[in-house]
């Protein structure tokens, strides 16, 4: 259980699927009704936050744990649709032999996720439940209609919040005197601009910075509005003598990198070449470069023409050569988390630590580091007493299948907290697991 029953309102009323709940009831609770289900609706952590449907069937959903307030992902209580949904990032159905554990055989699930039409983030899971001899065909189709339509529902509320902001900010805009600037929302993104021309269509805006880097590398200063952002961009802005900054966020499932307040696509191979070059300041030929992304077989020849790539990409004077080196201010959660433990903050190393290194990645010198982590990030929360650590551990890879960490999580954990039944939960299925591997 996340949150008690008395929390679950306010976590409600403040969630951003609140506007779109009264649509998904008027979709999918009337059919659940006829056709005996439940409608679910969590949030991105997969935590119930809505559920409607028969009063039987809902106490029978009870017996399972499927009710507000409890978290449905992986680690909480095994594979389920809303938890393959969060992994996939994609609709699923999952009938009683694919979920885990007799308790839930009797039960189906179909499940659709729902994005934030701004930043494409996961909102939340939309999933219909019931018991399996009664499930029609169509009902996940049904489920991801209604999450297209909840999309598109909230799509038109944050059209008419842009509306909102350019009607009342406008005239912020026209006070620059045909001085270059733009209007910005709160996620960064770009709703108007004068003059029209190739302006990016989000900056990211760091907290407390009072200026970002444009493409084109000039300067523009950033004003914090009542909503949004007034970027206004002097006519005598010259490209800054300061280095970029350049943020790497690989510990997740999918690696970010973020230049300057603008996002930088990446691929596999980019993002290896840019975490070395990270763990290595002082700069790597392409000789080592080649060893540490292909072992002994490495050619240079295929660094430089990957490199020759990347540079074009990042722009000339983020990355220098000879050897080949970061010329930017790096923030990475892998360095973040390798300075925690350095200095013994074992929970912050836990928090940074949410997935492996570049998990996609077979290159030797990420390999090396990738264990380098998990293996001095597991010995220091099972070193330490720190049970807030060694929870924050249990949730990500590797450690959601680490028999040692539940052990000592059920050991510990006090008989009234909320997670220890979810870390008995676990250890059970992963001693089932080992059971049946043997």
């Amino acid at each position: 259980m996340v949150y008690e029953p008395g929390e679950v309102a306010d976590v409600r009323s403040a969630h951003p699927l609140r506007p779109v709940v009264p649509l998904l009831r008027e979709l999918l609770v009337g059919i659940a009704d006829e056709s005996r289900h439940v409608m679910v609706a969590t949030d991105a952590k997969g935590v119930i936050l809505w559920r409607e449907g028969p009063d039987d069937l809902c106490l029978r959903a009870d017996s399972v744990g499927m009710c507000e307030g409890t978290r449905w992902a992986d680690a909480a209580v095994g594979i389920n649709a809303i938890s393959t949904v969060l992994e996939i990032d994609a609709p699923a159905e999952l009938c009683s032999a694919d979920q885990l554990g007799p308790a839930y055989d009797v039960w189906t699930c179909a499940a659709a996720p729902i994005h934030d039409p701004d930043t494409g983030a996961t909102l939340g899971v939309i999933d219909v439940s019931g018991l399996f001899h009664v499930l029609h065909p169509a009902v996940g189709r049904l489920v991801t209609a209604a999450a297209r339509l909840a999309e598109g529902r909230l799509r038109e509320r944050m059209e008419l919040r842009d509306e909102r902001l350019r009607a009342r900010n406008m005239p912020h805009l026209a006070g620059l005197r045909g001085e270059p600037g733009a209007l910005l929302t709160s996620t960064g993104r770009i709703i108007a601009a004068e003059p029209y021309g190739p302006w990016p269509e989000r900056l990211r805006i760091r907290p407390g910075v009072d200026r970002v880097l444009l493409d084109d590398g000039r300067e523009a200063l950033v004003e914090r509005l009542s909503e949004g952002y007034l970027l206004r961009v002097p006519r005598s802005a010259r490209t800054p003598a300061r280095q970029p900054g350049l943020s790497l966020s690989f510990l997740r499932d999918r690696p970010v990198a973020v230049l300057d307040g603008r996002d930088l696509p990446l691929t596999l191979r980019w993002a290896e070449l840019l975490a070395l070059l990270a763990l290595h300041p002082a700069g790597l030929t392409a000789e080592q470069l080649a060893l540490h992304l292909y072992g002994d077989d490495g050619n240079p020849v295929t660094v430089r023409a990957e490199i020759h790539r990347l540079r074009e990409r990042l722009g000339g004077s983020v990355m220098q050569a000879r050897p080949y080196r970061l010329r930017a201010e790096v923030e990475a959660d892998f360095l973040t988390a390798r300075a925690a433990l350095g200095s013994g903050d074992v929970r912050g190393a836990a928090a940074a630590c949410a997935a492996p290194l570049l998990a996609g990645s077979e290159a030797p010198g990420i390999l090396a580091e990738r264990h380098h982590l998990v293996v001095a990030l597991r010995s220091a929360v099972l070193g330490h007493r720190d049970l807030d650590a060694l929870w924050t551990f249990a949730q990500g890879d590797p450690g959601r299948d680490d028999l040692e960490v539940f052990e000592r999580l059920t050991e510990e954990l006090p008989a009234r907290d909320p997670r220890r039944p979810i870390a008995e939960a676990r250890l059970a299925w992963l001693l089932a697991e080992d059971a049946e591997n043997e």
